[in-house]
């Protein structure tokens, strides 16, 4: 039985290639990335472009360039705000982002005088598209959108938010969505996408990054060596070596490399995790923060209780029934003020492809033993 329903922070369990091919590459390969002409590095830097060349396939883009590899999606959601020329201007952003996006955006309010925005979403916390014709578009710099909420597990329709936004820059915090919902960047008109390795696309920590459609448009947060264009001082001015300075994590790359090209099959279904969204939400003492339309859920959902804070009911959980989930806040107060949950937070579910039927008829069973006791 998989008890572990914490997969919104990390994955567990991994393809079991993907330690195999970390520990192949540490055991047997070793080689660096594209610096030198031997055999180990060669074969590093081509492991490494073929998981640069999955990503773009994964993610709709056609050339893979566009995909800058960074340590996490904070670093390189980092990159593209504070890279981007938004001194004075106003960025939109929808109420559910994580502190990912919030921190350097308060940095920038701080320090360059940006204003940060509320987009108006409905009951949810999906965006309302209509209430979009509404914003006065003068001096707009950035519309950042978190596409798959950590809170609440809420999908935000991306496509209609790039159509509305045409020449507006779009930022999407894929964090929670890459791996679980199928994305088309190029076709819905995102210009940047940020993403991790070790939520849903199950591979190691350490490694991330992210979808520029004009990738020449951001300043580089971190200069230094990449290997190439060797003979200055100024970094690269093409894509990717231009926002990869230094070194990159070819271990953790290599691992993302494995869990790409090993992806399970799902065992459970949207009308699984539905049908059990429902059984909680009926359970006395409990309120559930998800969407509202099944269409607009993520594999990803939290909840309350009357009674027990976040941490006792996840404390009693692990205890009792070895079941191990997420309590507090999640890194996004902006989402828990919107669900009207802060500052106790939510204690949250979040499934893989790993969890079967039965592992989620457990953990409801487990629920609705406690809320029988209230």
């Amino acid at each position: 039985m998989n008890t572990y329903f914490d997969n919104s922070g990390t994955s567990f369990p991994k393809p079991p290639q993907v330690a195999e091919a970390i520990s192949r590459y540490l055991k047997d390969g070793g080689g660096t990335y594209g610096r030198a002409a031997y055999g180990r590095a060669y074969e590093a830097t081509v492991l490494v472009e073929e998981c640069r060349d999955k990503l773009a396939e994964l993610m709709g883009g056609s050339n893979s360039a566009q995909i800058a590899f960074t340590a996490n999606s904070t670093t390189a959601i980092n990159t593209i705000i504070k890279g981007l020329s938004l001194r004075g201007k106003r960025v939109l952003v929808s109420p559910l982002e994580h502190n990912a996006v919030m921190r350097p955006l308060l940095f920038l309010k701080e320090t360059e005088g940006v204003a940060i925005e509320m987009l108006k979403t409905h009951s949810d916390g999906v965006i309302d598209i209509e209430a979009l014709d509404l914003i006065t578009r003068s001096n707009i710099g950035l519309v950042v959108i978190n596409h798959q909420s950590n809170v609440s597990g809420v999908v935000q329709p991306v496509s209609d938010i790039c159509k509305w936004a045409a020449d507006i820059p779009v930022l999407i915090d894929g964090s929670q969505s890459v791996g679980h919902i199928p994305l088309h960047l190029e076709e819905w008109g995102v210009d940047y996408f940020a993403f991790t390795g070790h939520k849903g696309l199950l591979g190691p920590t350490g490694v991330g990054g992210f979808y520029a459609r004009e990738p020449g448009n951001i300043t580089p947060l971190i200069h230094g060596g990449t290997g190439s264009a060797s003979d200055s001082f100024e970094m690269p001015a093409f894509v990717p070596d231009k926002y990869q300075a230094g070194t990159p994590n070819i271990v953790g790359i290599v691992g993302l490399l494995a869990a790409l090209n090993n992806v399970p099959q799902p065992m459970t279904t949207s009308a699984d995790l539905r049908k059990g969204i429902q059984s909680v939400a009926s359970l006395k003492g409990f309120k559930v923060l998800c969407a509202s339309s099944e269409h607009e859920q993520g594999g990803s959902f939290s909840f309350t209780h009357a009674e027990l804070s976040p941490s006792q009911l996840a404390r009693e959980l692990y205890d009792k029934y070895g079941l191990e989930v997420r309590s507090g806040l999640h890194c996004a107060p902006a989402a828990h003020r919107f669900y009207s949950t802060f500052p106790q937070g939510s204690t949250r579910i979040a499934l893989s492809a790993y969890h079967f039927p039965d592992d989620l008829v457990y953990l409801f069973g487990a629920l609705k033993e406690i809320a029988s006791r209230f």
